[in-house]
């Protein structure tokens, strides 16, 4: 039987299953490379998997969704890296799950910002951000210097980490909660914060 374009278009089920081969090859061909490639699946220079105060300040950021209004995704273009520095590559967020690249950008990208700001910057900021940027138009959120974390909360985050192949050691697991001691949910914030970008050099 010869099939034409008018013919496949009158018979529904051909065409759903002919669109869905297609798409699922056109996804094939795009996604797998991927998989096979260093500069997306190796970490670059210097990177480290998540430390317990990082990870939890980490979960503390979409949980109160900052992804909302910042990304993290500086673009090869030069008026992203003279404003933001280095562009954004795929060897830094290889430990991220999800990554936090994004496009919106109510408030600036955060993708350098780690240590471009003082921590005391980054606690009056969090507290009430028209302080320090009197047209800003971010909450505040200076219920954050007040919540204690929960040391014994990132003991089963390491584990599935580990699971899914993050390279934390029994002994590293086993000590994180001491890490988290007497910390607040503030703490955890800023040195998720301060910890982005920091491995590729902003160009100044």
């Amino acid at each position: 039987m010869r099939f034409t374009h008018e013919s496949i278009e009158k018979k529904p089920l051909l065409l759903i299953v002919l669109v869905l081969l297609v798409v699922s090859i056109g996804g094939l061909v795009e996604i797998l490379p991927l998989f096979f490639q260093k500069s997306t699946t190796e970490p670059v220079a210097g990177l480290t998997a998540y430390s317990p105060l990082r990870l939890t300040g980490r979960d503390i950021y979409v949980r109160e969704g900052c992804y909302n209004c910042h990304s993290q995704m500086i673009r090869p273009f030069r008026a992203e890296t003279e404003r933001y520095g280095h562009y954004s590559v795929a060897g830094e967020f290889v430990y991220d799950r999800p990554f936090q690249w994004g496009s919106k950008r109510t408030g600036p990208d955060l993708a350098r910002v780690g240590g471009r700001y003082s921590d005391d910057w980054h606690r009056a900021h969090l507290n009430n951000p028209r302080d320090l940027v009197p047209e800003s138009n971010m909450p505040g959120y200076p219920w954050l210097a007040t919540t204690a974390l929960d040391p014994q909360a990132i003991v089963p985050k390491l584990q599935a980490l580990k699971r899914l192949g993050d390279p934390y050691t029994d002994a590293e697991i086993q000590a994180a909660p001491a890490q988290l001691q007497g910390k607040t949910e503030q703490d955890a914030l800023v040195a998720y914060l301060q910890g982005m970008g920091v491995q590729i050099k902003a160009r100044r």
